[in-house]
């Protein structure tokens, strides 16, 4: 059977030892696919690390889509990047032979934006999804079942970028789809901490991907 080729830019780690877990890292605004490596080892370590850079340029940053300014999306454009992520990924699963149930989104600022996209628009495609500096991506026209899929949210209490109100909405609008949803408000501004990355790595050990 051929297999389309990967159409992302990308770096793949093989897990270690017999996990099954794989980590698909997803960048804020400006990074590219190694950005995340070293803090999905801090969350997971000896899983495996799937590390994606985002196709849309915005002035020579990369993003994994397209905005009309700060906190105001393309939907169409998401809608459009948030599919073809999913494809990238059926594609990836095949190619490297990792578990199709066992990839965990791990996002900052915009990939953690699209990742909320992912879980929303292509709900089969995650096993669950850590989210630092997510908001309310769109809302989706069918709200997808999410059968109690582990989410956790780091969200700062002082971020400029991102409007508490946004990260209730997205709150609220997982739970309604039966996710199993944990929000931490963290004394902080976009930048993650040492904290947030401490209870995330406890957070993940508990959910049984690490």
């Amino acid at each position: 059977m051929s297999v389309e080729p990967l159409t992302f830019m990308h770096v793949y780690k093989p897990p270690v030892e017999d996990r099954q877990t794989t980590l698909v890292l997803l960048h804020g605004t400006g990074g590219d696919e190694a950005d995340l490596l070293e803090l999905g080892e801090q969350l997971a370590p000896g899983c495996g690390m799937l590390g994606i850079r985002g196709k849309v340029s915005e002035n020579g940053a990369n993003r994994f889509f397209r905005r009309l300014s700060e906190g105001v999306f393309d939907e169409a454009d998401l809608r459009f990047r948030t599919l073809e992520l999913a494809t990238f990924l059926q594609q990836a699963v095949t190619t490297y032979r990792l578990a199709p149930k066992a990839l965990l989104a791990v996002g900052y600022s915009n990939g953690a934006n699209i990742a909320a996209s992912s879980l929303l628009l292509s709900p089969d495609v995650f096993a669950g999804a850590v989210l630092f500096r997510a908001m309310l991506p769109l809302t989706p026209d069918i709200l997808p079942v999410l059968g109690n899929k582990p989410v956790l949210i780091e969200a700062g209490d002082h971020d400029p970028i991102v409007p508490r109100e946004r990260v209730e909405g997205l709150t609220v609008l997982l739970q309604r789809a039966g996710a199993d949803c944990d929000v931490q408000w963290n004394h902080a501004s976009h930048a993650l901490t040492r904290g947030e990355l401490a209870y995330a790595q406890k957070w993940v050990r508990e959910k049984g991907f690490a």
